[in-house]
C-alpha cells in the first residue's frame, strides 16, 4: 500500500473517470436532479451535466493518450535490447514519486554531464554532432 493512500485513491479515481461507464452517470444524476428536485432543474443545471459530459470527454481523451503513448514506449523497450526492465512498472506509482524518480534522475545526469561521463559532452562523436538538441543546448550547425 502506498504511505498516502490518498493520493493513491485520487489517482484511481482519475482512472476511473476514463472509462465508459462513467458516462451513463452524468445522465442518471441529471434524471435524479430532476425527479427529486425539479424547481431547482433550470439551464444553469443543463450546464452543470454538460460541464460534466465534457470533462469526461476530456479525462477519456487524456487517458486514451496516455495509454497509447505507454503502449508504444513498452514496445520500444522491448525491441531495443540494452534497455532496462527497472521502469516498467513505475506506471503504477503515484504522480509525484514519478516525479521524485524523474527528478533523481535529472541530477543524477546532470552530475554524469559535469564529470564528463555522458556521451553528449564528446565533441569528436559524429552520431552526437547530428543528433537533436538535448535539454536546450544548441546544435552544432555543420
Amino acid at each position: 500500500m502506498s504511505p498516502h493512500p490518498i493520493r493513491h485513491w485520487l489517482t484511481q479515481l482519475g482512472v476511473l473517470t476514463a472509462h465508459v461507464s462513467a458516462f451513463f452517470i452524468v445522465p442518471l444524476y441529471g434524471l435524479a436532479w430532476l425527479l427529486l428536485a425539479p424547481q431547482s432543474f433550470d439551464w444553469h443545471s443543463i450546464a452543470v451535466l454538460a460541464t460534466w459530459f465534457m470533462t469526461l470527454l476530456i479525462q477519456r481523451a487524456t487517458h486514451r493518450d496516455t495509454q497509447a503513448l505507454h503502449a508504444k514506449l513498452d514496445e520500444l523497450l522491448h525491441a531495443q535490447s540494452e534497455a532496462s526492465n527497472r521502469l516498467t512498472l513505475i506506471d503504477k506509482e503515484d504522480p509525484e514519486d514519478i516525479e521524485k524518480h524523474r527528478q533523481l534522475a535529472r541530477a543524477a545526469d546532470r552530475s554524469k554531464d559535469a564529470a564528463g561521463g555522458s556521451r553528449a559532452g564528446r565533441s569528436g562523436d559524429a552520431a552526437t554532432s547530428r543528433a537533436a538538441p538535448t535539454r536546450g543546448l544548441p546544435t552544432d550547425s555543420r
